[in-house]
């Protein structure tokens, strides 16, 4: 499952998920969209096993990011 996030300023208080995708295509096509036109955010896109750390918390690898 590959997740889209933005973010302002490469704060991770402002890290805002878009949506989830089975398919990395559609995960970067949604991401490109959704900075489009706006210079102070980026994206991320998150690829999840399914797996939690000891924590609690979904591990999930960064696949791509825009600068």
């Amino acid at each position: 499952m590959f997740q889209v996030y933005t973010e302002k300023d490469h704060s991770n208080l402002t890290k805002t998920m878009i949506d989830e995708f089975a398919d990395l295509d559609e995960a970067l096509e949604c991401a490109k969209k959704a900075i489009e036109g706006k210079p102070n955010l980026r994206y991320i896109v998150e690829e999840t096993t399914g797996r939690f750390n000891s924590y609690g918390e979904l591990i999930a690898t960064v696949v791509e990011e825009s600068d």
